[in-house]
């Protein structure tokens, strides 16, 4: 009788082994292909395809993709944006790094109250120049724009170093700040607009960065050389950056929103291909006509009843937040001086704000994004708050330096990242428009700020009101972000899920 010949079964042990193998195999070839497509966008054929025919048709068929820029572009934006922003630093800091020497000026004789009114005129200028920049730089271009308003401030710098009287002096700060107040709206434009979509919010914040190092700078130029130039020479190197005005000229793009929008067209193809990659959208997208034709729903979408509390929020949260900004780069060396610290020593306090105020804003960031804007926000004012009350007390130096770093964190990076929350609170196509209705409100705050310190401290009283006075600000920003919606997270969450996907 013939035998059936027997298959033998593999072990359970050995048939667990084959499939643990084949299931690591496939979870390789699947972990090689998710970093073949964030290598190559495009796919790993225009990398791997020789023949020229071949590689033509692979071309031909990325060019239909939406444009993106090149990152020698994106970093060349980004750079000359990081410098414009960083001379409007060093413009409204310098203020308060020659306040004291100012002060003791014999020839004009300011009273505390002149002395902020002084201070202010730039921020008066600024909340006019936000409105008129903003609208030339969509009939002139942002290009031509960023470098006009830097070379206004540059050139009122200087002419403010030799101004005979405070009344002069006062008009020069205020010409100056027309062209203070249009930078950050047209900076922040070509950013966003020439970084990649996965970037933008940190190139942002890189960017902004370079206001906190604008101060830093005022700060270090004022401990160096104020005994040496005096108030006037440290005034006078804020126009330096107009010998830059050519290179920045040379190598900043227009925006390709501009051109588009002005009908120029061939102009803009010929500069994104020089840019970037992909095929430029000539559409709706760029088509300032469409924002034109939106303009009820921009509006409504700010005001509505149901946008109201978050508005009115916002508002008032950036209001004191610039207050207590401006107040203290106004008036944190002669608040520290009268403490009973030298010249010297009072501007090592400044150098300190913002140091921490440059460093703080990455950090914020990165808690924000892990923990949530709203309540990141909301801890670092009160952390500011309670840093700054604490500073009327007879602590030791490395105490104050301490103290002195957590308000610039609590104050300067604490208001960067409210407005960038606020930016992504709202609907996409209301966005700009909220958040410079609510930049430009906050400009009262700004100009109260240095005004509010020069009153305390021409009343009379004690230097620990100073302190108490802009601790409460800072109470009063940490109130209003805690009193924003708590669903607006959820509706912006939703728009940057949408826009992802899209």
């Amino acid at each position: 009788m013939a035998t059936v010949p027997r298959i033998s079964q593999p072990s359970p042990q050995k048939y667990f082994h084959n499939h643990m193998f084949t299931h690591k195999l496939y979870s390789l070839k699947r972990s090689v292909a998710s970093i073949a497509r964030e290598l190559y966008p495009g796919g790993l054929s225009s990398k791997l395809i020789r023949h020229p025919e071949r590689r033509q048709a692979v071309t031909a068929a990325h060019s239909t993709q939406p444009w993106h820029p090149h990152f020698r572009t994106t970093c060349t934006v980004l750079l000359v944006c990081f410098l414009a922003i960083l001379f409007e630093g060093y413009d409204v800091g310098v203020m308060g790094a020659v306040l004291p020497a100012l002060a003791e000026d014999r020839n004009w004789n300011l009273t505390p109250l002149q002395l902020g009114a002084l201070s202010s005129y730039a921020l008066v200028g600024m909340f006019f120049g936000a409105f008129l920049i903003g609208t030339l730089s969509e009939m002139m271009g942002r290009r031509r724009m960023l470098l006009l308003c830097v070379s206004v401030f540059s050139l009122t710098m200087f002419g403010a170093s030799w101004a005979p009287t405070p009344v002069l002096f006062g008009v020069l700060r205020f010409i100056g700040g027309l062209g203070l107040g249009g930078v950050i709206p047209v900076a922040a434009a070509l950013t966003i607009e020439y970084s990649p979509p996965h970037r933008r919010s940190f190139n942002y914040g890189l960017m902004y960065s370079g206001y906190s190092v604008g101060i830093l700078c005022a700060a270090l130029v004022a401990m160096w050389f104020l005994p040496s130039l005096g108030w006037r020479g440290v005034i006078g190197l804020g126009a330096v950056p107009i010998v830059l005005i050519p290179l920045m000229a040379w190598r900043l793009p227009e925006s390709l929103e501009y051109l588009v929008g002005q009908g120029r067209i061939s102009e803009a193809q010929a500069l994104a291909s020089r840019t970037g990659k992909g095929r430029l959208q000539t559409g709706a997208g760029l088509d300032k006509n469409v924002d034109r034709a939106t303009w009820r729903d921009v509006m409504s979408s700010i005001f509505s009843r149901r946008q109201l509390r978050a508005t009115a929020c916002f508002w008032m949260a950036l209001f004191f937040g610039l207050l207590l900004v401006y107040g203290l780069n106004t008036w944190l060396p002669t608040i520290m001086r009268k403490n009973g610290y030298d010249l010297g020593s009072s501007l090592s306090f400044l150098v300190v704000f913002s140091l921490a105020s440059a460093f703080g804003g990455l950090f914020l960031g990165g808690a924000a994004d892990k923990m949530g804007a709203r309540g990141t926000v909301t801890s670092f004012y009160l952390i500011g708050s309670v840093a700054i009350g604490a500073l009327m007390f007879r602590n030791s130096v490395a105490v104050n330096y301490l103290l002195v770093a957590l308000a610039g964190v609590g104050s300067v990076s604490a208001s960067l990242i409210l407005t960038g929350y606020l930016a992504s609170y709202y609907p996409a196509h209301s966005r700009a428009a909220a958040t410079g209705w609510a930049l430009s409100f906050a400009r009262f705050g700004a100009m109260c700020g240095p005004l509010l310190g020069g009153y305390v401290a021409g009343s009379g009283l004690s230097f620990e009101w100073n302190f108490i006075t802009f601790s409460i600000a800072g109470l009063a920003a940490a109130l209003a972000v805690g009193l924003l919606p708590s669903a607006g997270r959820r509706v912006a969450v939703a728009h940057n899920r949408q826009e992802t996907n899209a």
